[in-house]
């Protein structure tokens, strides 16, 4: 028995030496075997520290309209103007009918001093300045106030009260100048940014949306073609930049809704491509030069045009001046316009617009209908009468 168990000892132990000099041999041939685990705990260790690094640079950006403002805002400039206001007081001076003068019943006056805000923008180095008419309508006194605090007192090259747009000059150096774009390219749902002077709280920027694109028949100006914005103008931001996200010149800004009729989110500018033909004009005639026919194109509905037995509605020759380029074509009163050079017609605003962007000399290729026949005229276009 007990040399029987002496013999198993001996068996297992020669077994485990055995084993470990197994795996001495195994470990000498292949050392990577024992340092594999530490390097791949390093990396496991390690691992959590790249993953964050990997998060933080993946963070969406912060979304900014900064550089749009730092390249527009400069150009922007306020513009103060003083004018005098003559106003009636005490109509009706008491006791008059007693004094036994007559005289006392006239009305008294008496004149004021009216200071009004409004904003412009730089159009070039020449220091050409554009803005509303209306801004500077009966000024006494304008004053210019650029971004850099410099104040210059300017001259006015030309107004349209049309378009309700005028252009002012300053003589200052190194003066910065507003980028233009193009309104045609306008989306509705554009990000848009209003920069002008509101309220005389200096420079200030609000930003919005494109909520249309040509609005018309609001009786602002002559030729109404506006661009709507929910972009917050203000009082004192007529005249200013109406700029988009790369800070180009898409439009000027110049009318809100009455927000006495509990109307929010509402504005309108004037857009850069009517801007830039009318500053084009004034600069170089000093007033704009626009094309002219001598008809009188007016919005008629389906109902009333059965009414007066056109076969439908849309817009129609309401009235023609005399001798005119219109009837001397052989367009008459009644005809219903069509297209312009190829061009559908619409509405009478955007029929008025079209007519005036031609340049007198030019001539305009007018379809119309007239009962159930289809004409084709061409009409020469003169320069619009004043």
């Amino acid at each position: 028995m007990a040399q029987r168990l002496s013999r198993a000892l001996t068996f297992i132990a020669g077994s485990v030496v055995g084993g470990l000099a197994l795996a001495f041999v195994i470990v000498a041939l292949h050392p990577s075997l024992i340092t594999q685990p530490r390097r791949s705990a390093a990396r496991a260790h390690a691992a959590p520290t790249a993953a964050a690094r990997g998060a933080q640079r993946r963070e969406p950006p912060v979304v900014s309209y900064a550089s749009a403002v730092e390249r527009a805002a400069p150009a922007v400039v306020n513009i103060y103007t003083a004018r005098l206001v003559t106003e009636q007081v005490n109509p009706f001076p008491p006791f008059a009918p007693f004094s036994g003068l007559f005289g006392n019943l006239l009305p008294e006056y008496r004149q004021r001093i009216e200071r009004t805000l409004g904003s412009g923008v730089i159009i070039d180095k020449q220091g050409h300045i554009v803005t509303n008419y209306h801004v500077i309508a009966n000024a006494e006194a304008i004053r210019v106030q650029l971004a850099d605090g410099r104040i210059a007192k300017p001259r006015i090259v030309g107004v349209d009260p049309d378009t309700d747009l005028a252009v002012l000059q300053i003589s200052l150096p190194h003066l910065p100048v507003i980028t233009f774009g193009h309104s045609r390219q306008v989306r509705v749902g554009d990000v848009v940014l209003a920069i002008g002077d509101p309220l005389g709280l200096s420079q200030t920027v609000t930003n919005g949306i494109v909520s249309a694109t040509g609005r018309e028949n609001f009786g602002i100006s002559a030729f109404d073609n506006f661009i709507q914005t929910d972009a917050p103008i203000n009082f004192g931001n007529s005249g200013g930049a109406l700029v988009n996200s790369n800070g180009q010149l898409i439009g000027i800004n110049t009318a809100i809704v009455a927000k006495s009729l509990g109307v929010e989110g509402i504005g309108f500018a004037i857009p850069v491509d009517i801007v830039r033909g009318v500053v084009h004009d004034i600069i170089k005639y000093g007033k704009v030069i626009r094309g002219w026919i001598g008809i009188v194109p007016e919005d008629i509905s389906n109902t009333e045009a059965h009414q007066v037995g056109l076969a439908r509605g849309g817009v129609v020759i309401a009235n023609m001046y005399v001798d005119s380029p219109a009837q001397q074509a052989g367009l008459k009163a009644g005809d219903l316009l069509l297209d312009l050079d190829g061009k559908p017609v619409h509405s009478a605003e955007q029929a008025r617009v079209e007519i005036a962007s031609r340049k007198p000399g030019s001539r305009l290729a007018v379809r119309v209908l007239r009962g159930t026949r289809t004409l084709n005229v061409t009409v020469q276009v003169k320069q619009q009468p004043k």
